[in-house]
């Protein structure tokens, strides 16, 4: 395969490690349902499909979770809650910043929330050096919608196996492969730099 141009990183699960379990505990605290109902409300439910496409703003967003569950705190109280739920994955780390320091051009790719990329550009160095963060809430689609991949190569101006672009979700990484990119599955980060030492990128560990 050729090597890569731009390399596309999501962000949970491969740069970032989270557990909406945190933040379902912290919100349960305050509310009037177990915390197992709470994480399900949070992280598997058209609510928040709704809110990472940005067709709910913020305050719809709280005001829905208080609906549902009873919480009584305030908004900023939810916010902390809600987004304080990340850590980083190291090596994934080291491994972007060795493709910085080689002029690699980097960009993040994510499906996520306003809330959650407040916290994380405030907790996370690191997301200051990407060229681009495309993000489901700004575009008005999730990933594996066509949308957002056109607006990736359309910001990095590469198609195809230009492309370099991993992902921990399969469908995710299908849709960029369909699309003539070269994907790396995420599941462990010595894989994923075997991988891009593999095209030339980085060297091996």
């Amino acid at each position: 395969m050729p090597k890569p141009s731009v390399v596309a990183f999501d962000l949970g699960k491969v740069l970032l490690d989270f557990d909406y379990s945190i933040a379902a505990k912290r919100i349960a605290a305050r509310s009037r349902c177990d915390w197992p109902d709470v994480q399900k409300l949070l992280d598997h439910s058209p609510l928040l499909y709704t809110y990472e496409t940005g067709l709910m703003t913020r305050a719809q967003f709280y005001e829905r979770i208080c609906q549902e569950t009873g919480f009584v705190g305030s908004p900023d109280e939810f916010g902390a809650y809600f987004s304080d739920i990340f850590w980083p994955i190291e090596p994934m780390v080291t491994l972007h910043a060795e493709l910085r320091g080689q002029g690699v051009p980097t960009y993040i790719f994510s499906n996520t929330n306003d809330l959650a990329m407040e916290h994380i550009n405030r907790s996370f160095a690191f997301l200051k050096h990407f060229d681009a963060h495309i993000l489901s809430y700004e575009v008005g689609a999730m990933k594996p919608a066509a949308k957002i991949y056109e607006v990736l190569e359309k910001l990095s101006g590469r198609r195809g196996a230009e492309i370099l672009y991993l992902d921990d979700r399969e469908e995710n990484v299908a849709a960029g492969a369909a699309r003539g990119w070269q994907v790396i599955l995420q599941t462990d980060p010595e894989q994923s730099r075997a991988r891009m030492h593999a095209l030339g990128l980085v060297n091996s560990a």
